[in-house]
């Protein structure tokens, strides 16, 4: 088993608590609940392609906001209303990684989203959420090379 960053860790600890399939559901819509799109500080729409996160049918963007001490702040929009799931993810990425070193972001397997959501997931609905894993590594990579 990989070897997650701490709040992370928590968080794939907690659901694998959850052994039933309706349990997990609903405690991943209730952290979708909590999702807060990218401030107008950040981005506004039409937000730019190059934050778009390709294959994600949720139509979700990533945004990394340096801190000023060599970490970042995660911020995500998801633009398809029924995108539940990457409302959840986006969540639970910028709860777990905001705030860490970016070697340590760096070394998320994208394959997480497994540990999260389960092994049932359509290939599609795996593909975008793998891609919002490794979006964010990329701003993240992308911001620590030009501050």
């Amino acid at each position: 088993m990989p070897d997650y960053p701490e709040k992370l860790q928590e968080t794939v600890d907690t659901l694998a608590l959850l052994p039933d399939r309706a349990d997990r559901i609903q405690m991943l819509i209730d952290v979708a609940d909590r999702f807060q799109e990218v401030p107008e500080s950040i981005a506004s729409r039409p937000f730019p392609e190059e934050h778009r996160v390709p294959a994600c049918e949720s139509e979700a963007f990533v945004w990394a906001e340096p801190q000023g001490d060599g970490t970042f702040r995660y911020h995500f929009a998801v633009e398809n209303p029924q995108g539940v799931s990457a409302m959840a993810l986006a969540v639970i990425l910028g709860d777990t990684l905001s705030g860490l070193p970016p070697e340590q972001v760096a070394a998320v397997p994208s394959d997480v989203v497994y540990e999260v959501f389960g092994k049932e997931l359509s290939m599609g609905k795996s593909m975008g959420l793998m891609g919002m894993v490794s979006k964010l590594q990329a701003e993240t990579k992308k911001q620590t090379a030009t501050s």
